[in-house]
């Protein structure tokens, strides 16, 4: 079960998936989960992020995923309505593992009170899918200190949330006061600060790519295209084959 795969002997590495090909592409490497990222998804379709423009797109790729060999989970954004039952109902519909469920919406926190409201919600709905309820406090700057958000995921903790994830700039410290103080796993993001290896080591029981294989997948493409500029050889790459056969594994 993909709850279990928080329990293992390390954290739990999650590549984000923007669409079908990416998705594959992590399964065809090992991995053992797929995540998918709003940004990516939302950037793609030349829609701006966290601003409910992705439902729609969110919702097709996770039923275009269904038939993934591993567990899927994913980005709800803030759920896409304010109304708790909405957001069970859509949860309810998708084909999926487990989801992210931020306490942001529109660039703000929104009330503890209301975000534990559609995680109690989902759970009621939704038993088995792994709830991961999302605290923006450090990644929107808005009461970003490790007290404050652990009072916040508390909150969700209570409300039945199966983990917590705390995206933004964390210290080690702050990494090592959250894992101390909730009872279920914890989710940072990879970061440039702070490897796999040490954030196990403070605690850390998931680790989320978010939207940076998706940014770094632009760059390199860019980079390819300088190359090309500059009269070097094209890079090597996985065949075209085997893309269009990983496609065809899905029907």
């Amino acid at each position: 079960m993909f709850r279990d795969l928080h329990a293992g002997p390390g954290p739990l590495l999650l590549p984000n998936a923007w669409d079908v090909a990416s998705a594959l592409a992590f399964v065809a490497d090992g991995a053992p989960a797929v995540g998918t990222t709003s940004l990516g998804i939302a950037a793609a379709a030349g829609r701006a992020d966290a601003t409910r423009a992705v439902r729609s797109l969110t919702i097709d790729l996770a039923h275009r995923l269904a038939g993934l060999p591993v567990p899927v989970t994913v980005d709800l954004e803030d759920g896409f309505s304010d109304d708790p039952g909405q957001v069970a109902d859509l949860v309810a519909a998708l084909p999926v593992a487990g989801l992210n469920l931020e306490d942001s919406s529109a660039g703000k926190l929104v009330a503890p009170a209301a975000h534990a409201a559609k995680v109690a919600a989902v759970k009621e709905r939704c038993p088995d899918v792994f709830v991961n309820a999302r605290v923006d406090t450090f990644w929107l700057g808005e009461r970003a200190s490790a007290e404050a958000t652990v009072g916040r995921a508390l909150r969700y903790v209570d409300a039945g949330a199966d983990g917590v994830f705390v995206p933004g700039p964390l210290t080690e410290a702050q990494v090592r006061e959250l894992t101390g103080a909730l009872p279920v796993p914890v989710n940072v993001l990879a970061t440039p600060q702070h490897t796999v290896p040490r954030l196990a080591e403070l605690g850390v029981r998931r680790i989320s790519t978010g939207s940076l294989l998706f940014r770094a997948a632009l760059d390199e493409a860019v980079g390819v295209v300088r190359r090309l500029r500059a009269g070097r050889p094209a890079p090597s790459a996985t065949a075209y084959r085997d893309v269009d056969a990983r496609t065809a594994t899905l029907g």
